[in-house]
């Protein structure tokens, strides 16, 4: 059975399209709920501002490890019910839904530093196969579509995800009890409804979704068997990273300067609403609380803004180009978040959230729309997870060394920090004049 090449895949419908980008929409509630809630969460369980780049190590050192490995094992995956990308979707999602099940449990520091490894390791095996799937079922003409679903069902499960502590305080009423432990029980339901959307939302496209068999099947078999081995694995990745496509280094360079921004932003934005806009001096008040509900309802926001244009950017990106597009995007997303300093009404945050959303849109797809065209049709899977390397080492850097920057340079003020994440957005945004979309 041979497989369709990069000129032949058939058109699809839209709402296969929607089918089989609708699983990203329960992997969002898991990272939706870890960006909104983790840094609350460390210092709820008693972590200090310059300690808490560190304990969000788990998840670009996951990525970094799991996604070129998942990548080059879906590659030479072909299960005969579930296909190339599915069985891992499946895996990915369940050990997911267990970790978000105990994380807002966790006593100690430790316990839930343990398990955002685990979560972001899982959700990880699940995320990274759901990228090279649209590159694997979408002509080049569609792809733009594709990543934009994924980004339409990123935005709607973060709208709703980051919202949820919110909604069980004001809509469903729930107490929290401070002899109920230190984790407020409005984020603990949050974080069981996100169990459920996860795996819920990742069947759903697993069930209605097919895929395409590798060309000559058996052949493909039998490499995979001469291929079995960790040294073979490593050695393909390895080769993988030193023939990367020209156009795929560029777009690296843009995103190793877009992700800085958004980490810190995930790190502080929601304990300096708290402290420097609701004016809450200490993690204990029910004002800091507040603060914290309120933030993660602008978070909510953000991701409603992405949700609307993610529907135009196939249209925005047919009239300028791509590499414009993303342009344009990541500067709104800079001007979101320099502005939060200037902010001291909190209505006002849904202003700076909106280029935030804006930008959020592009992130998730133009780059991964921009990068499917130059890729080798059988190592999609290993490229898309090298490409991560560009998020999650700038990360792991941030992670490193930059309590070390709060607790020296900045006085431990964690808007100074989101300020510093707008300035890194426009360099990204000018980094982006220097992609060629031409070059294969």
């Amino acid at each position: 059975m041979a497989t369709l090449s990069r000129t032949h895949k058939p058109r699809l419908s839209f709402w296969q399209i929607w089918n089989m980008s609708f699983g990203f929409l329960g992997i969002q509630f898991g990272w939706a709920l870890q960006m909104a809630n983790m840094g609350a969460i460390y210092e709820y369980l008693g972590a200090k501002p310059d300690k808490i780049p560190m304990l969000f190590l788990a998840a670009p050192l996951t990525g970094l490890l799991v996604q070129p490995i998942v990548g080059y094992m879906s590659d030479h995956t072909w299960h005969k019910k579930l296909g190339r990308r599915r069985p891992y979707f499946l895996v990915g999602a369940i050990v997911s839904s267990i970790a978000l099940l105990f994380m807002p449990n966790s006593s100690t520091l430790w316990m839930a530093a343990g398990l955002l490894w685990i979560m972001d390791t899982s959700i990880n095996v699940s995320m990274e196969p759901f990228r090279a799937f649209i590159t694997d079922k979408l002509p080049d003409d569609q792809r733009t579509r594709g990543f934009a679903m994924q980004s339409v069902f990123i935005g709607l499960g973060s709208i709703v995800a980051s919202a949820l502590p919110w909604m069980m305080a004001h809509w469903f009423h729930v107490i929290n009890n401070v002899n109920s432990g230190p984790i407020p029980a409005t984020v603990r339901y949050s974080f069981y409804i996100g169990a459920f959307a996860f795996i819920t939302a990742v069947l759903y496209t697993i069930i209605t979704s097919t895929e395409y068999p590798p060309a000559n099947l058996t052949d493909k078999l039998k490499t995979k068997e001469e291929k079995k081995g960790f040294g073979a694995g490593a050695k393909e990745i390895f080769h993988s990273i030193g023939n990367m496509p020209k156009r795929m280094r560029k777009l690296a360079l843009v995103q190793f300067f877009t992700w800085p921004g958004l980490f810190l932003m995930w790190f502080y934005y929601s304990p300096a609403v708290a402290r420097n806009v609701f004016g809450a001096v200490s993690e204990k008040t029910a004002l800091y609380t507040h603060g914290i509900e309120f933030a993660g309802l602008t978070l909510s926001y953000y991701n409603l803004v992405t949700f609307v244009f993610a529907f135009f950017l196939p249209f925005i990106a047919s009239r300028i180009g791509r590499k414009y597009t993303h342009m344009v995007c990541l500067l709104c997303g800079a001007a979101g978040l320099i502005s939060v300093a200037f902010i001291h009404v909190p209505e006002m945050l849904y202003l700076s959230m909106t280029g935030v959303g804006i930008a959020w849109a592009s992130i998730l797809s133009m780059p991964y729309a921009m990068l499917g065209g130059c890729l080798p049709e059988d190592k999609v899977g290993i490229y898309m997870g090298i490409f991560n390397f560009f998020i999650v080492l700038p990360e792991i850097l941030a992670s490193l060394f930059f309590g070390w920057i709060m607790s020296h340079l900045l006085n431990n003020n964690r808007l100074l920090a989101v300020e510093i994440g707008g300035c890194l957005m426009i360099l990204a945004a000018l980094l982006t004049l220097l992609i060629n979309e031409k070059e294969e």
